[in-house]
């Protein structure tokens, strides 16, 4: 019996953090929440993850620093960063940390479904 796929989620507005978990699950995929970058990365193997979406803009380690520690831990982790903010200097920067793809809060199902798992199928 295989598993399902699991997916992290990483996002200091518990709110946030809490919608985007539902909706993986609703997506059929498991979650595991954290409320910060530090939180996963002192919690969580990282190498049992299937996927890594991650908000940008948080206090302490920021989404960008995590994408970049996670590609030093677990190179083949597949890293969607997530911000309300778009604009030409956060996409050139998600390529530059690692990031495999970028998504603009908010984000409706379907176009969170193509992205992640486009992003797994590459990893």
């Amino acid at each position: 019996m295989s598993r399902n796929r699991l997916i992290a989620v990483v996002d200091d507005d518990p709110g946030m953090c809490d919608a985007i978990g539902e909706m993986v699950e609703a997506l059929d995929f498991d979650s595991a929440r954290f409320l910060s970058a530090e939180g996963f990365l002192a919690e969580a193997q990282v190498r049992d993850f299937d996927c890594l979406v991650t908000d940008i803009r948080m206090p302490g380690t920021d989404g960008f620093e995590l994408a970049r520690r996670v590609a030093q831990i677990a190179p083949a982790l597949p890293v969607i960063l997530i911000s309300s903010i778009d604009d030409e200097m956060t996409r050139r920067k998600v390529g530059r940390v690692g990031g495999t793809a970028f998504l603009r809060k908010p984000c409706d199902a379907e176009t969170f479904l193509t992205c992640v798992t486009n992003a797994m199928d590459r990893g």
